[in-house]
């Protein structure tokens, strides 16, 4: 038995339930540059606590390579605050649902925090294009043809008409990531066309935050991107509704 002793507190406390009062939990790929920094940004508060982790992901984004990801899905989930409360699990990989499918990354993540609501940003995006009945789309990503074709494929199975597809043809995460802002800005200009509702610019990787404010201050319509969309559902299903200024009109709305 060690003879050392610390001197006990004597005052007392009623434990508070933790840090945040809307806890968001999120799986990143573990070569996503963009994602946690993006939430970091756009968290309105120390109200709101995001916790992170990180899945094994593969170098190059295909649809061979995406559902590789999938066994390592759920064993991330669990690393979550494991005992801790969560109101919504947020995965990020807007390319890797479409392929697996949204029922398939609910399971995996319901695996190890069952009942827990499960954002996704192709279904985070299609609820933000719903509040701007948005049917017509210009849509814009970074991903070569085979990744596209199902995004597409996606959109449309959901009632959407794509006006123009515009793609950088890009397969390797690390050049994703190193897309300068302005790059998208200007890619963005590109893709528009006058007939589409509003512009949706996929993936998770891309740095399309950074430059959503200006692209609707030019377009004159509504512009969703991924990262947008996941943190503006998450904070809605999490109980956070206050408007944030700074990243398109999807984080004003209040409803």
């Amino acid at each position: 038995m060690s003879e050392f002793a610390s001197t006990p507190v004597t005052a007392t406390f009623t434990p508070d339930g933790g840090p945040g009062t809307h806890r968001i939990g999120c799986v990143l790929l573990s070569n996503d540059y963009a994602t946690e920094r993006d939430f970091i940004n756009m968290r309105p508060s120390d109200d709101v606590a995001l916790f992170f982790t990180r899945v094994e992901n593969t170098p190059d984004c295909t649809t061979e390579t995406l559902p590789l990801m999938a066994p390592h899905i759920q064993v991330a989930a669990g690393l979550v605050v494991p005992e801790g409360r969560l109101d919504v699990m947020v995965y990020a990989c807007t390319s890797g649902t479409v392929v697996m499918g949204y029922d398939r990354i609910c399971e995996l993540i319901h695996a190890t925090r069952p009942g827990v609501k499960v954002v996704t940003p192709i279904t985070a995006s299609l609820a933000a294009l719903a509040t701007f009945d948005a049917r017509k789309l210009a849509v814009l990503t970074p991903y070569t043809d085979d990744v596209n074709a199902a995004i597409a494929g996606h959109l449309e199975s959901k009632g959407h008409e794509i006006n123009a597809f515009t793609s950088f043809g890009i397969e390797d995460n690390e050049v994703m990531a190193a897309l300068p802002p302005d790059a998208i800005y200007q890619a963005a200009l590109e893709a528009d066309r006058p007939e589409a509702d509003a512009l949706f610019i996929s993936c998770t990787a891309i740095r399309a935050v950074d430059v959503v404010e200006r692209i609707e201050q030019t377009l004159g319509k509504p512009v969703v991107t991924a990262n947008q969309a996941l943190v503006w559902q998450a904070l809605r299903w999490a109980g956070y509704d206050a408007p944030i200024e700074g990243y398109g009109q999807l984080l004003r709305q209040t409803d």
